[in-house]
């Protein structure tokens, strides 16, 4: 007998030979167990997901009913009949493309502005030690505690002092400074996960501080960028109690406020059109979150560099 099959007998007949099987079999119950429980998570996310998209479904549903089957009692959870008369009503109102083109308007310049002022300053805030940084710092986070209620009678009086009432410019103001602060710290945040060696290595090999920064942290930054935009642009375009009080001409309102001229004072509400007006409102957003949501991630650069 050759001493190859004298090894292979010596190994077979080992202790690890013998515990092999066993270690399979733990390894396919861990396997297992981590199969069933990665089910029973994905099962409670979707749960909650449809939980979430009940509101929407609502909406969408109460939009296409007539008055009578919306007050029916119970209600009707599949629109029977569905109608679009509400639709028609919405798109032939040249109130609701002026009030259209005045969201847009506001949301545009609120998210340039923020966007780029949010992101010199927390390249500042980030990357350079100067006089004042964490007067500034602690600065931010306390406008941020300000109730939004405490400035209406000074940001009402400051307007009409610059002649900015019912107008993109006044409101767009508001609303940059409203937001700022908060884009501002989370921008910060995104520039702190970039580690500077990535600059450094850069320069390293040829480039110039603007060309390492052009080239190598501003690609990095696109998710925290188009986080803030986001962010500022729900802002604008959601927000109702400012735009109700610096706004006051008909001819001159933003979406939520434009939702308004539905109700009939305190006789009737035409809950048909209300659903469907907010179903277009809100499919900007839908379209918007479809465009952005595959450079919503805050990890790209995560192990970019090792300590």
């Amino acid at each position: 007998m050759t001493s190859t099959s004298l090894n292979a007998r010596a190994d077979a007949g080992s202790p690890a030979a013998a515990a092999a099987p066993a270690v399979r079999d733990g390894a396919r119950r861990r396997t297992s167990r981590r199969s069933r429980r990665r089910i029973v998570v994905d099962a409670i996310l979707v749960v909650s997901a449809l939980v979430w998209l009940i509101p929407v479904y609502w909406m969408v549903n109460s939009s296409l009913q007539s008055e009578s089957d919306l007050l029916s009692s119970p209600p009707h959870v599949l629109p029977l009949h569905p109608r679009f008369e509400a639709y028609a009503s919405v798109l032939h109102d040249s109130a609701f493309w002026s009030a259209m083109g005045m969201s847009l308007a506001t949301a545009l310049v609120t998210v340039v502005v923020t966007t780029i002022a949010s992101f010199l300053a927390a390249l500042a805030i980030s990357r350079f030690r100067f006089l004042g940084r964490k007067a500034l710092i602690i600065a931010i986070l306390v406008v941020q505690m300000i109730p939004a209620e405490a400035l209406f009678i000074s940001q009402y009086r400051m307007l009409d002092a610059w002649s900015l009432l019912n107008s993109v410019a006044g409101l767009s103001l508001l609303y940059i400074g409203g937001v700022l602060p908060f884009v501002i710290w989370m921008m910060r945040g995104f520039v702190d996960g970039i580690p500077a060696d990535l600059e450094q290595a850069a320069m390293i090999d040829g480039c110039s501080r603007v060309g390492a920064f052009i080239r190598v942290t501003l690609p990095l930054l696109a998710p925290g960028l188009v986080s803030t935009s986001v962010f500022s642009f729900l802002h604008s375009w959601n927000e109702y109690t400012l735009a109700l009080i610096i706004l006051s001409k008909n001819s001159a309102v933003t979406l939520p406020i434009w939702l308004q001229s539905f109700q009939q004072g305190l006789r009737d509400t035409d809950w048909a059109g209300v659903m469907a007006g907010s179903t277009l409102i809100a499919v900007p957003v839908i379209i918007l979150f479809a465009l952005v949501q595959t450079r919503m991630a805050d990890s790209m650069v995560s192990g970019a560099v090792k300590g």
